[in-house]
């Protein structure tokens, strides 16, 4: 598998195109996202969106009218795709609402949602089983973690999910929604300095 990204928008939100044998999947089309979609894939598959934040999803409406593909986010994140905060965006409609972190067939590539609220409802961590890919998201990013202070994240579902992924045994390439890679092991090693921030 092959994975590009390219930082759009002014918050430099990582958009990825994962290319496999079956097709491309498109993480998380941030503003301007499509011109550099159109120029990197050949048969797309589906957008995959990691959580619901206007930056990560700008483009999902454009890329899914270009294309005609689906559009994957969890349940409790659909309702961003409405543009609730009138940041401007053209609205989408998810077509896969994800409800638990069962394994996800697309085309023959298994996909799983790792469940971690508190920096949105749903916001996600995605893994491409089989490959040893996580896509963060907002949750974790290089010797950091997602914010807990927007409309909707939550600082005690925050917690609850640093706490659970601190027990995760495996290791992933790491792909953020912002910045440059890490691992997760190398991440779940400053968990603890960053769990003192909650009581």
């Amino acid at each position: 598998m092959q994975i590009i990204k390219q930082a759009c928008g002014p918050y430099e939100t990582n958009c990825y195109i994962l290319n496999t044998n079956k097709g491309e999947f498109i993480i998380d089309p941030g503003m301007g996202a499509l011109e550099f979609i159109e120029k990197n894939i050949k048969n797309p598959i589906a957008i995959l969106n990691t959580h619901g934040h206007y930056d990560h999803v700008w483009d999902n409406a454009k890329v899914k009218k270009k294309f005609n593909i689906p559009i994957y986010i969890h349940k409790l994140d659909a309702f961003f795709l409405e543009d609730p905060f009138n940041q401007g965006f053209e609205k989408s409609k998810a077509d896969i609402l994800v409800e638990n972190e069962n394994d996800i067939d697309i085309n023959g590539i298994t996909f799983k949602f790792h469940f971690l609220p508190g920096h949105t409802p749903g916001c996600s961590m995605i893994e491409v089983k089989g490959e040893n890919l996580m896509f963060s998201g907002d949750f974790l990013f290089y010797r950091s973690i997602g914010r807990w202070d927007f409309p909707y994240s939550n600082a005690q579902n925050m917690k609850k999910s640093l706490e659970k992924v601190l027990l995760y045994k495996e290791d992933f390439r790491l792909l953020p929604g912002h910045g440059e890679e890490s691992t997760l092991q190398e991440e779940i090693l400053h968990l603890p300095s960053w769990l003192r921030y909650f009581h």
